[in-house]
């Protein structure tokens, strides 16, 4: 695959630079575990994703309205019933996802180290504004990047109005991230180019099939650190 005429490049910040997706696993598993007397583990993870879904147009991507929809859900279940202590329990475990340190991946820094001489890099992210700056303060990586934007959606009109923002030619454009649904196939319907770095674990909202033919159009990586072979 030819990406001989790109100048900038994108990266994903969450579940491409750094873990992400590992600690809303473990907080749901929390959460169900607080429900217990409610409901089995799984119908609690198939509720709360349901309620995820239905508030995301309010609430967008990021733990705040993950912790919104985890209260919602709590009183749901409990019909109401659910007690201030539970209530506090769950806020709580909202905060500690918000206060975990921020995990590099393996070969991240490396690189973008080698990277950012020869090409503008840039974040396009989704996620909390607060929480994703914060993110990207404690990663230590904020001196790579030329450019760092936090978007409400990753869809063609969103990625188009970015790079037309920055005076980005699609073609000349490539994008690094986790996510086909997000990352992946926007970017290659508006001319860009676009390479998939899978994490071990993916948000069931993220999961999408490809053909074939989409196959053909973007390189699979097993580590970001195969990256610098490409380009």
């Amino acid at each position: 695959m030819n990406f001989d005429q790109v100048e900038v490049i994108g990266f994903d910040a969450d579940d491409t630079l750094w873990v992400n997706e590992t600690y809303f696993r473990e907080a749901e598993e929390a959460f169900a575990t607080l429900l217990s007397q409610y409901e089995t583990p799984n119908k609690i993870d198939q509720e709360l994703f349901k309620m995820e879904m239905k508030n995301l147009p309010l609430y967008g991507y990021g733990v705040k309205g993950f912790m919104l929809s985890m209260v919602e859900m709590a009183l749901e279940l409990s019909n109401d019933t659910v007690s201030n202590e539970t209530i506090g329990a769950i806020l709580n475990i909202g905060k500690e996802m918000i206060e975990k340190p921020v995990e590099l991946l393996e070969g991240v820094e490396e690189v973008l180290k080698a990277l950012s001489p020869k090409y503008k890099l840039i974040v396009a992210t989704k996620g909390d504004l607060l929480d994703q700056e914060r993110k990207l303060e404690r990663s230590g990586l904020l001196q790579y990047f030329h450019h760092i934007e936090v978007l409400s959606e990753k869809k063609e009109d969103n990625y188009a109005s970015l790079l037309n923002h920055l005076d980005i030619e699609p073609s000349r454009f490539l994008m690094i991230g986790n996510s086909l649904k997000s990352d992946i196939l926007p970017l290659l319907n508006i001319g860009a180019k676009a390479v998939h770095v899978p994490f071990h674990t993916t948000w069931v909202h993220e999961q999408v099939s490809t053909n074939a033919k989409q196959e053909e159009k973007f390189l699979t990586l097993n580590s970001i650190k195969e990256l610098l072979s490409h380009v």
